[in-house]
């Protein structure tokens, strides 16, 4: 019994076991395991690729924070922390041939407002407006100025405060967040206004010149040159940028200062200009309140001396800010001081260019030395009748007659042997009717007429009487003092025109010499030594004879080679009646003297242009004797100067000279 109960739960316990012969009927499993089975292969297979998803995202995004915006991270978080400024560079300095100084640097104090670090309102605007004597309006205009500039630019709320509001404000710091003052050079004149035109001024930075401008060069209320040499070399004198890093504090407040970069100072510039003899030239031109230009230049060289505009710019009322007064009234000056005469102001050359009249008629065989014309106070053509300025006339005359007397009809002569455009081509010989090259801003060609450009112009034949006007300055022909000046040294030379020149050289901060500048020949007048001697003996008749027009300009001691001119600015036949003085200022002549000295061996030659100065030998010629009697100072004989000696024996007005 007990055996088979044994067997019996022996056939139960293996019908139990589950059934492993691989003969085993496959129906008796589920279909639904291998579905689940899948299921879960794909469940994990997408919570891996996810997983892979985020962390590439997670890497790339680390990648892109810490490797390709790191720096500029770095640097926004170093913002939170660390400040900068820009540290303005002192721009170059200016000297004249001499090595004195013309122009140099201070130090002056700005108020600036940090934005980042400001708590700005209205109750900080009328707070900064009463500490700096402001009204508020004209700070919130400088604010708004600066609106569209990076935060992290200072804006200038007051330029060159005086050391009372610095200590103010510097003692009340922390009643004033975001406010600092910023030290920057500011430019001394040490000769005054001397000189203006030449050095020019400086000016707040248009939004114009900030475009034009690279990147990181400038911003908004930079200071840079708007005229004259600190316009046309600004790139030289401007100097590089410097930074000062500070670290401050949750505040805003500076905390300590950390390593900067110091700022390059701009190259220095040396002049040819001879301040001695500048002075002289706007000193006597402004004691009789005249207008117009004195040149003076080295003849063997071509490096100008003297190079005066008058009236003179106040370069003081430029210096932080022209009012718009102030300006206003320059430009309704009848005498136009903004005008650098020098080179931008044309003039008709007047009797002046009968030196070149005479030239022509030389080297072109029509005249020669001792070619004689007579002079009745008249030359007629056709029905036409051409006055000579000494309405008795002159008689017979030579050519160095003429020239020392200015006769009008022996040129009429000349003139009409040549034609305008043999005069023209002469002309064009002495650099005359167009611009000379020098370091100057907007300098002006003048004008040589010819046939061929009436015609272009005005659709028009030349007309005969038209060389005759021409051949004594008048008409169309217009010249620079600059020009003028020119042509006068070539004649005392020789024969070779030099471009005239301004800068002498050009050193960087440490006294390397970047540039020095060489006399250059922009022309030469060959096989005309001959003919330049006859008419330098004109000119030191028209000083030194006793019918010389220029006697004004005579030296003791110094011979003294010239030519007056007398330039008409309108016909003056409604003022004929009329005494000169009572003639209205603009309708009256220009003035003109051109001259070299010594005559035996030159050295100098000087023009002086006198607006509406009515007569070159009155008004003129003692301008530049001035001016000589500085350059040779020391050289003159001890017995003194003649008195001056004025033009006798007119008839009436003059009109050439």
């Amino acid at each position: 019994m007990k055996n088979i109960r044994k067997r019996r739960k022996k056939r139960e316990d293996q019908a139990r076991r589950p059934v492993l012969n691989r003969d085993v009927d496959m129906t008796l499993i589920s279909p639904h395991d291998d579905a689940e089975l899948d299921f879960f292969k794909k469940r994990a297979l997408s919570s891996a690729v996810v997983l892979i998803f985020f962390f590439a995202v997670l890497v790339s995004r680390l990648w892109y924070l810490q490797i390709q915006q790191g720096d500029r991270y770095r640097q926004m978080a170093d913002n939170n922390r660390v400040r900068y400024v820009e540290v303005v560079p002192p721009r170059g300095n200016i000297f004249d041939c001499k090595g004195r100084e013309i122009v140099t640097n201070r130090p002056s104090f700005n108020v600036v407002l940090s934005r980042e670090d400001s708590g700005l309102n209205d109750e900080m605007l009328k707070k900064m407006a009463s500490i700096l004597g402001e009204d508020v309006s004209v700070l919130l205009e400088r604010i708004r100025k600066m609106a569209g500039t990076p935060g992290h630019i200072p804006i200038r709320l007051a330029e060159d405060i005086d050391w009372d509001k610095v200590a103010f404000i510097e003692n009340n710091r922390l009643e004033l967040p975001g406010i600092r003052i910023e030290v920057v050079p500011r430019r001394i004149y040490h000769y005054g206004n001397l000189a203006s035109h030449i050095i020019g001024y400086l000016g707040e930075i248009n939004e114009r010149e900030l475009q034009a401008s690279a990147a990181g060069v400038y911003r908004g209320g930079d200071l840079v040159g708007k005229m004259g040499l600190e316009r046309l070399l600004e790139k030289d004198l401007r100097g590089e940028k410097g930074r000062e890093y500070m670290e401050v504090n949750a505040l805003g407040f500076e905390q300590k200062y950390l390593k900067g970069i110091e700022p390059l100072p701009g190259d220095d510039l040396k002049l040819t200009i001879n301040m001695d003899l500048q002075r002289v030239a706007e000193d006597t031109m402004a004691a009789q309140d005249k207008a117009g230009a004195v040149v003076a230049v080295e003849v063997n060289s071509g490096r100008l001396l003297v190079a005066a505009s008058a009236p003179a710019l106040k370069l003081d009322e430029f210096v932080g800010g022209i009012s718009y007064k102030a300006w206003q009234a320059m430009l309704d000056n009848p005498r136009h001081p903004l005008v650098n005469k020098v080179d931008q102001g044309q003039y008709p050359p007047a009797s002046t260019y009968k030196l070149v009249t005479a030239l022509a008629g030389l080297a072109a065989g029509v005249i020669t030395p001792d070619t004689v014309f007579y002079c009745p106070g008249y030359y007629r053509l056709g029905n036409r009748i051409y006055h000579c300025w000494k309405h008795a006339g002159h008689g017979a005359v030579n050519l160095v007659q003429a020239l020392a007397q200015s006769c009008d009809v022996y040129f009429y002569h000349v003139g009409q042997l040549l034609g305008v455009d043999r005069l023209a081509f002469y002309a064009g010989k002495f650099g005359l009717g167009r611009k000379t090259g020098v370091e100057m801003q907007g300098e002006k060609p003048g004008l040589i007429p010819t046939a061929a450009w009436k015609m272009r112009r005005y659709k028009k034949p030349w007309q005969e009487g038209e060389t005759l006007t021409i051949a004594i300055g008048q008409g169309f022909d217009l010249v620079t003092p600059l020009q003028l000046c020119m042509m006068t040294a070539t004649i005392a030379n020789g024969g070779t025109l030099y471009k005239p020149g301004l800068i002498e050289s050009i050193r960087d901060p440490s006294g390397r010499l970047v540039e020095q500048f060489e006399p250059h020949v922009s022309g030469r007048l060959t096989g005309q030594a001959a003919n330049l001697k006859i008419i330098r003996e004109g000119m030191i008749e028209a000083v030194n004879s006793r019918h010389g027009t220029g006697r004004s300009a005579r030296l003791k001691g110094i011979t003294v080679a010239g030519k007056t001119g007398t330039a008409q600015v309108v016909r003056l036949r409604q003022f004929k009646h009329m005494r000169e003085e009572d003639v209205p200022y603009k309708y009256r002549d220009h003035a003109w003297f051109t001259c070299f000295a010594p005559a035996e061996n030159p050295e100098i030659a000087v023009t002086v242009l006198v607006e509406h100065g009515m007569h070159g030998g009155s008004a003129a010629a003692p301008v530049a004797r001035a001016v000589l009697q500085a350059y040779f100072k020391g050289r003159l004989k001890k017995a003194g100067n003649p008195a001056l000696v004025m033009s006798s024996g007119r008839g009436g007005r003059s009109r050439a000279d």
